[in-house]
């Protein structure tokens, strides 16, 4: 008797013990973003801050801080200097992994920890709405008869935007002057003032430029066209603008996730934690109602499924990084 009795006052006592073992902060967490303020980045961290706080889903206060400094790679160092802290959070994209490639950066790939993906973006093709483009070939053709003359600008140098460009040109053979700016809000402000040609902005980056009738798109690089069927800027919907595969284009997707990760040497406890809250927020009709305003294609993402997806993703760029020479030695 005396046993048993010595045996279940060890369980009970290791029951505390065991609900302590259960990371939590204790400190307020610095979501890093790496991009400029007003991007796809930058909104992002920023909606999934709000809806934390609207929910209650962690104790602790959330700074959001930009960093997107050297096409967000300012960021990618910062987390890497905070090895071992669990309280810093970044927000990136596939950058995070294909940003090494072409530049000799302080950090690489490894040494920051996968948490989750949460959405993918979808990429559009857009123009000044003062232009005379008024589809996607009418442009391509121009850039071909012109070549190296039409300025095609995005989210920075050898990134995403940077990379959907050269694989336009490579399917097309246009060719146009590639102008990165920091962010694809800066980017859309520069279309809609008439100082670069196009863009390929997603949705949610140019979408106020649309509605202001500054800006036209004409093809969306996806295999089906976009949900939405109410009027956003000049009798279209979203669902209006053709696929660049129907409009003429041979690219008929190009997509970009939306990442979240955590400095090297976290212990799991914080990993699991952060794929807890976050997973959470992908479930809350605040999420659902900004990924369809925004025409991003949520997708939670987590652990193997997520590595092996990142995998992919990096194999697949990585050849246009070859194509184009851009892999630094």
């Amino acid at each position: 008797m005396r046993k048993h009795l010595l045996i279940t006052a060890a369980l009970l006592a290791s029951l505390p013990m065991a609900a302590e073992a259960a990371w939590q902060p204790n400190r307020p967490i610095e979501f890093v973003v790496t991009s400029g303020a007003g991007g796809g980045t930058d909104n992002f961290a920023r909606v999934v801050q709000a809806i934390i706080m609207k929910h209650k889903l962690v104790d602790q206060a959330i700074v959001v801080t930009n960093k997107g400094g050297g096409s967000g790679a300012e960021g990618f160092v910062y987390a890497k200097t905070q090895a071992k802290d669990p309280h810093k959070v970044t927000f990136g994209t596939n950058n995070e992994y294909l940003l090494p490639y072409v530049a000799k950066l302080g950090y690489k790939a490894s040494d920051l920890t996968p948490v989750a993906a949460m959405a993918v973006d979808e990429f559009l093709l857009w123009v000044n709405a003062g232009s005379p483009y008024k589809d996607a070939m009418s442009y391509i053709n121009a850039a071909k008869e012109k070549p190296g003359t039409l300025k095609a600008s995005g989210s920075q140098s050898k990134d995403t935007d940077h990379t959907l460009t050269a694989m336009i040109e490579s399917a097309t053979g246009a060719k146009f002057i590639y102008v990165p700016f920091q962010g694809g809000n800066a980017a859309a402000v520069q279309l809609a003032g008439g100082h670069v040609d196009s863009n390929v902005n997603n949705p949610n980056e140019n979408i106020g430029q649309w509605k202001a009738g500054a800006v036209r798109p004409l093809c969306v690089f996806s295999p089906t066209r976009l949900p939405g069927k109410d009027k956003v800027s000049g009798g279209m919907a979203w669902s209006d603008i053709p696929t660049c595969k129907e409009a003429g284009v041979p690219v008929d997707q190009f997509q970009m996730p939306r990442t979240v990760w955590l400095s090297g040497g976290v212990p799991q406890e914080a990993v699991d934690f952060y794929i807890d809250v976050l997973k959470k927020v992908s479930e809350t009709p605040e999420w659902k109602e900004w990924t369809e305003r925004n025409l991003q294609t949520p997708r939670f993402l987590s652990g193997k499924a997520l590595t092996d997806f990142f995998a992919a993703d990096e194999a697949k760029n990585k050849q246009v990084l070859e194509a184009q020479g851009w892999i630094v030695k």
